[in-house]
């Protein structure tokens, strides 16, 4: 079987996706986040991160088409996914390291159409996320006056994002990652105090440390997920959103 797929995790460096595509430029792109439902191989432990036992269960699942992995290790990504990186090579991956910490000059002044739209949330989220390759221009979208706020990381359980109203502005990972800069940690902490916020993240990830430390400061619902939702989890945030 020919090899066809360049691999990616978080948002690798933007001149290395333009020069991946120069070089590869009919490759297929496949982000390992994302739960294809690939077997669980049991690599990690049972209590990890889904996202990083996505990235393994993936990447083997693919391991004959993958031409090469390009793995953000830095801020812009987390500590699992530097040992992954490494794991992967000893694995007879071909992988490509990747830090993007460019912080962002000004914050007010980002370009986030997506995270500001009328589009239904979990549309933004996947827009968003599609677009780290792609690179379209979506600056024609018009932007909605939000009632709530989503602050994380694309869910494992995109279903969750169903849940929110369309006037739900996007914040946290994901909102960094649109403007361009997913290592600016001031970006990903901004909120805006007057909207009520979700703040997700996916079970035993680093970053649920700085979500609770934001929901306790504005107020908000702090949310982990160890996989896919359950009713319990449902339930909190349909309460919040019909209460605030």
């Amino acid at each position: 079987m020919n090899k066809d797929i360049i691999a990616f995790w978080g948002y690798p460096e933007k001149e290395l996706i333009n020069k991946t595509k120069i070089e590869y430029p009919n490759a297929k792109w496949v982000d390992l986040d994302i739960d294809f439902g690939a077997v669980d191989l049991k690599i990690l432990p049972e209590n990890y991160c889904v996202i990083i036992k996505n990235i393994y269960n993936n990447a083997m699942n693919l391991k004959d088409r993958i031409i090469k992995i390009l793995a953000p290790i830095g801020k812009d990504k987390c500590d699992s996914a530097y040992f992954a990186s490494e794991i992967l090579k000893k694995s007879g991956f071909k992988v490509i390291q990747s830090v993007f910490e460019d912080v962002c000059p000004d914050i007010e002044k980002i370009n986030i159409p997506i995270s500001k739209s009328s589009l239904p949330l979990k549309e933004k989220i996947e827009l968003i996320t599609k677009n780290i390759v792609e690179q379209k221009d979506y600056s024609y979208l018009k932007s909605v006056k939000p009632q709530f706020g989503f602050w994380g990381v694309p869910p494992n359980d995109l279903s969750i994002l169903e849940l929110f109203p369309r006037e739900t502005e996007v914040f946290g990972w994901c909102r960094a990652v649109e403007a361009g800069y997913p290592g600016d940690f001031q970006l990903e902490s901004y909120v805006d105090a007057d909207i009520p916020t979700v703040f997700f993240v996916q079970a035993f990830c680093s970053k649920s440390q700085l979500a609770k430390y934001l929901a306790n400061k504005y107020e908000g619902l702090f949310i982990d997920v160890d996989g896919c939702s359950n009713a319990s989890v449902r339930a909190k945030i349909e309460a919040f959103i019909k209460l605030r």
